[in-house]
């Protein structure tokens, strides 16, 4: 079997997360926090970035994940500028089916007055629209172009613009399209509150709440501030290590996960590492920054889409199954002792084996899009300081949610990998023939170790 550096028990991640306040580790009871989150059989989760990279401006790679976690690349070198560099490159897609990029065109060193667009119809192949000027009197520098779409389907840019009498001092301004073929752009209008010396301010928005996170150039740190209208006034409500992220820190970029928590992504460029954080608590507390695996000291300053999309792993509910390891064939799920362990089944073995390798597949506890699995005692799969064991539903929501999986894509045809739906990235994996939860390691192995087929029950 595989090796791997030992797995931190539950209660030395919950360290890792003192920040957060017990209950906000309770997803769902907290304002801003979606339920019902997780995508429907036949359907799957798709992020994608489109990083520069650490060893080149001059291209962006394009890398997608179904759990924001592992990222693996769609292709390489996928879009070159005509002319001109690609850095801080944003992602969207449009309304007419087309994905968007902006870009700063030039490097930090040089005077640059442009922002860089380009289109896809597919992600990998991107092609050149054009430059375009920011009109700012006596315009330094423009940077870190990010897409914002408002609830009114409007379509904005917030770029980080300085001037020839200050050309490292940055200010937040909007530029709103003005048609649909995203062409025509309204005057630039600063946003009030945020001021100079910020940049990369991206921005999300909650009911009637504009969130933003910016990096305060002086400190190096990312802060956040809060508005009732995109263009302020935003009131700056956190600032130096408030989030435990550290400084040298930017490009910040925030999407909403399955499980309707909140993950910020961001450039840890005074170290090197790429960085994700998560948050259940709109916002207040965050999760120690881990280091995101695959992209990390690769990739340079992304943002981060998400769409549902076709062709995820389909499981009927409430069928009994029996579930086959993908890269161990002789091997099956089986309760030993209300432990989840993984020995070797054949049509020799007991029927007590049997009936202990077989299990009914129902709708998650916690989300009805997500599985749970019930054995013939009528106890339930969940993890507890990180091994699969089997126990009766106390009714809790904390047991509801340690007993609820994600289905996402295996590494075989037919193979179903199961996320942790409240520990995000956190898969159900054998090792030593046990069932753990453990966090993905981006390898290839990890993925054949986390996939499991559903085949016919044994019992």
């Amino acid at each position: 079997m595989t090796t791997r550096p030992p797995t931190p028990s539950r209660r030395t991640l919950l360290r890792a997360m003192a920040a957060l306040p017990a209950s906000a580790v309770l997803l769902g009871e907290l304002p801003g926090v979606a339920l019902a989150a997780a995508p429907p059989g036949g359907s799957a989760t798709r992020y994608t970035i489109v990083p520069f990279l650490n060893s080149n401006d001059g291209t962006v790679n394009v890398y997608q994940s179904d759990d924001a976690t592992d990222f693996r690349l769609l292709k390489s070198s996928a879009y070159t500028p005509p002319s001109n560099r690609i850095r801080d490159a944003s992602v969207f897609k449009h309304t007419d089916g087309y994905y968007y990029l902006t870009y700063t065109t030039h490097t930090w060193q040089d005077v640059s007055t442009t922002i860089g667009f380009a289109r896809s119809s597919d992600r990998a192949n991107w092609s050149f629209l054009y430059d375009y000027t920011v009109p700012i009197a006596n315009l330094s520098r423009a940077w870190a172009p990010e897409w914002f779409v408002d609830s009114d389907g409007s379509v904005n840019v917030i770029v980080s613009c300085s001037v020839t009498s200050d050309e490292w001092i940055f200010t937040p301004y909007r530029l709103k399209a003005t048609n649909s073929a995203l062409t025509a752009w309204s005057s630039p209008v600063a946003l009030s509150g945020i001021g100079a010396n910020h940049i990369d301010t991206y921005i999300v928005r909650t009911g009637s709440t504009y969130h933003a996170f910016t990096k305060n150039e002086t400190t190096k740190y990312i802060e956040y501030a809060t508005a009732s209208s995109l263009t302020g006034p935003y009131t700056i409500s956190r600032t130096g290590n408030w989030a435990g992220w550290g400084s040298y820190r930017e490009g910040p970029s925030v999407i909403q996960l399955d499980n309707g928590g909140w993950r910020i992504f961001f450039d840890g460029y005074g170290d090197g590492t790429y960085y994700y954080s998560d948050s259940y608590d709109t916002f207040a507390t965050w999760s120690a920054p881990s280091a995101l695996p695959v992209v990390s000291g690769t990739a340079r300053h992304f943002t981060v889409i998400k769409e549902t999309v076709s062709g995820g792993p389909s499981l009927a509910k409430n069928v009994t199954r029996s579930f086959q390891s993908a890269n161990y064939s002789t091997r099956y799920w089986q309760t030993q002792s209300s432990l989840l362990n993984l020995p070797v089944v054949t049509g020799s073995s007991t029927a007590a084996e049997k009936s202990a390798s077989t299990f009914t597949v129902v709708a998650g506890l916690a989300d009805a899009n997500g599985f749970s699995f019930r054995d013939s005692a009528g106890n339930y799969l969940r993890h507890w300081d990180f091994r699969g064991r089997f126990d009766a539903n106390d009714g809790t929501s904390t047991f509801a949610k340690d007993a609820t999986f994600i289905a996402r894509t295996g590494s075989s045809s037919g193979a179903i990998r199961w996320e942790s739906y409240n520990y995000p990235g956190y898969y159900l994996r054998h090792y030593n023939y046990q069932l753990r939860v453990e966090r993905t390691a981006g390898t290839d192995l990890f993925r054949q170790d986390s996939s499991f087929v559903p085949v016919t029950a044994w019992g």
